[in-house]
């Protein structure tokens, strides 16, 4: 894609549980490169309700037809905010993509046989957080020891509330999306990650990668992002 025809089109970057917006910085340098305008989301984390408010705020001052990005927990957000007029496209990374009535909660209560648990230790004043001698094993195992380390001990509280929010109107039954599978996550089971993708209508791409996939390989995400805002971009532009 030219850069004119990237420019004309905002990708905005959403995280999920545990992490901060810091964790695309990899992606996003990808993207800015290839002459997107890129803006990434803070989330509070604290309630899915604020998070959807904190991503409206990003896409209220983006330019053009917005690329709506979600990791893990992200996903939820997105598919509640992505109803805003101005999103044009979903991408789903190795994420939650809940139905209407669904929240986070509803579709982590029953794990397939075998599934490995996510070390989630006893909410402490309402907010997760991970085992941190467990969170490269389960979350980050193709990231760097140094890396992973650095995430662990700079965990962001995840509320309670947030994983009980649930869908009002979900974006991808009428927005096109994408999802990448990360098939080697130990949060998000593959399988789980292929029913929500094929139940969304998605259009799905496979890698080898941790739940950090957007951290360990920022080209593979990168990649089907610019999928996306490729043909975002046709459609937008009528070509």
């Amino acid at each position: 894609m030219s850069g004119l025809a990237a420019a004309a089109v905002t990708v905005v970057l959403v995280h999920g549980g545990f992490v901060d917006g810091a964790g695309w910085e990899g992606v996003y340098n990808i993207l800015k490169k290839d002459g997107y305008n890129v803006s990434v989301v803070q989330n509070p984390t604290t309630s899915l309700a604020d998070d959807v408010a904190a991503t409206r705020l990003v896409i209220a001052q983006a330019q053009g037809p917005v690329v709506l990005v979600g990791h893990s927990y992200g996903g939820a957000v997105i598919t509640e905010a992505g109803t805003d007029p101005k999103v044009a496209g979903l991408v789903y990374i190795t994420a939650f993509a809940p139905d209407k009535g669904e929240s986070v909660d509803s579709l982590i209560k029953n794990p397939p046989p075998g599934a490995p648990v996510p070390p989630i230790l006893p909410p402490v004043n309402g907010y997760l957080f991970l085992d941190k001698a467990k969170f490269r094993a389960s979350f980050a195992a193709d990231v760097s020891e140094a890396k992973a380390a650095f995430m662990a001990d700079s965990q962001v509280p995840w509320g309670v509330v947030a994983l009980s929010g649930s869908i009002s109107e979900p974006a991808w039954r009428t927005k096109p999306s994408w999802y990448l599978i990360a098939t080697e996550d130990k949060m998000i089971p593959p399988p789980a990650q292929r029913q929500m993708a094929t139940r969304a209508g998605a259009t799905i791409a496979e890698a080898a990668g941790s739940h950090a996939i957007y951290v360990s390989q920022p080209k593979a995400v990168a990649a089907l992002i610019e999928k996306a805002a490729k043909s975002v971009s046709a459609k937008t532009s009528g070509n």
